[in-house]
């Protein structure tokens, strides 16, 4: 009997993480959904064709955004299921990617200090757990060999 469990698959803490990134991109999903709403729907379109150019941009760009997050999102989703070796870093920039978004509704949304607060709390809290975590975790080294 040797003494390295031999992780082959993904188990334990690391079911977490997975699941992490499963709701982030149920989350992102749902926000495209809501932005091709805003397209289909003839007042929301009609609103954001003539209303300010600043506004317009500001939507292009979450949009982009959201898309560009849930590819990655995926990407990230992708390794993690192929036990990928490069998984580890691909998830910490993940991670601080969240954490920059949620600095950056944060910043520049029109939306109270409180919301505005509770949606930085939880990729903060991710990022604190999650970057020690694959960092230093011998099951981690283990897990992301392929």
């Amino acid at each position: 009997m040797s003494n390295n469990p031999g992780y082959k698959r993904i188990g334990g803490w690391l079911l977490a993480p997975m699941a992490y990134l499963i709701v982030t991109l149920l989350s992102v999903v749902l926000m495209l959904f809501l932005f091709s709403m805003a397209l289909f729907v003839p007042e929301s379109r009609e609103y954001l064709i003539t209303n300010s150019q600043a506004f317009t941009l500001q939507w292009y760009f979450s949009v982009v955004t959201t898309l560009a997050m849930g590819l990655f999102t995926v990407a990230v989703l992708w390794q993690f299921c192929k036990r990928a070796r490069a998984l580890p870093k691909m998830y910490i920039i993940w991670l601080l990617c969240t954490v920059l978004l949620a600095v950056k509704a944060f910043a520049f949304s029109p939306v109270t200090d409180d919301l505005a607060v509770r949606n930085l709390l939880l990729p903060l809290l991710a990022a604190a757990v999650f970057v020690p975590y694959f960092k230093r975790s011998l099951r981690v080294k283990e897990t992301f060999t392929e």
